[in-house]
């Protein structure tokens, strides 16, 4: 899995058992940080010709196989290998979405099936192609009433509902960590910056007022709506101390995400978001739902952990795409299947 956060590729080794329930256990995990080099061409390349996002893609299908092989190494009795590659553009209104690295030529590189291009098929039928995490709530994660994650952008499923509803809310890291680097800094380690700072109130009434908000779901964000929505209005307030920016857009994240649940919600938060003290913190300000952070693993690696879940539904030809999340005309079983 690799996310709009750009920190890394996260890999899990999950073994998958189906009783009355699905069960799973991680037997290993892993990160593997992105280069400079590589977080730079990941971070640009929405903006390049189709003929240089190939180029790349080409170069990244070496990197994912190199990253693959030195994690499986050791590891016995591996079915296949599931691959969510890296978002480049996602832009469904437009039937158009693209994840780099769904080629035949990485699963002839690892000498494993590969299961793939998960969210092609949907946006073809129609929908949103995302979120596409939820049928891993529904089936993994049931004892929550909703699943929150808090990654590049963050999401939110409904896994209890008779009808799973999903959506993305708003962006997160991506902006937050963007707002970091003014300091030379990654990410804002626990939110000490956004904490230190005060409130813009133009800029946060700016922010609330963003269309998108009132839209219904299904709805999906990609970094090209981050690029034309948030960062101008950002760069008009650049005057500003970046703590103080940082923090009005950490309490835009605590009350987008706390206007979203009820009273007796509980709720499952995941994600690099998750290590956020104060973003976290925050939410109880605008939400009295019970909030939750599971063992660091499930945390880090959710993502990974659901793809995997996603690539054995496709691989078992069960559904692993709900129209109900997506807008898609009909619930299926979408992603690629490779051999080497």
């Amino acid at each position: 899995m690799s996310g709009t956060s750009l920190d890394g590729l996260d890999l899990v080794c999950v073994d998958f058992e189906k009783t009355d329930e699905w069960n799973f256990k991680i037997l290993k995990a892993q990160t593997y940080p992105y280069a400079a080099e590589w977080n730079m061409r990941l971070s640009q390349l929405h903006l390049q010709s189709s003929q240089h996002i190939r180029q790349v893609e080409e170069d990244y299908v070496d990197l994912l196989a190199t990253y693959m092989l030195d994690f499986i190494e050791g590891l016995e009795g591996i079915d296949f290998v599931c691959s969510h590659g890296h978002t480049v553009l996602h832009q469904p209104s437009q039937g158009v979405t693209l994840q780099i690295g769904n080629t035949q030529r990485l699963s002839q590189r690892i000498k494993l099936p590969l299961v793939c291009d998960f969210r092609i098929q949907d946006v073809a039928l129609g929908g949103q192609g995302a979120p596409l995490v939820p049928i891993g709530d529904m089936h993994l994660f049931k004892a929550y009433s909703n699943c929150l994650n808090l990654g590049g952008f963050a999401n939110v499923s409904l896994p209890q509902k008779t009808q799973v509803i999903a959506y993305d809310i708003c962006a997160v890291n991506t902006v937050l960590n963007t707002l970091a680097k003014e300091k030379n800094l990654d990410y804002d380690p626990e939110g000490k910056l956004a904490k230190s700072g005060r409130l813009i109130p133009s800029l946060y009434n700016d922010l609330e007022a963003l269309e998108f908000y009132q839209k219904k779901a299904p709805k999906s964000l990609g970094i090209e709506w981050v690029t034309q929505e948030i960062f101008p209005i950002l760069n008009q307030f650049s005057t500003y101390a970046v703590e103080d920016r940082i923090h009005t857009y950490t309490q835009h994240i605590a009350q987008q995400i706390g206007s979203v649940f009820l009273d007796s919600d509980t709720v499952l938060i995941t994600g690099g978001g998750a290590k956020n003290k104060y973003l976290v913190s925050q939410f109880q300000q605008y939400s009295n739902a019970q909030f939750s952070i599971p063992d660091p693993l499930v945390v880090d690696f959710k993502e990974a952990l659901v793809f995997a879940f996603l690539g054995l539904l496709r691989f078992e030809n069960q559904v692993n795409c709900l129209a109900s999340v997506t807008g898609a005309s009909t619930d299926h079983s979408s992603g690629n299947i490779f051999y080497p």
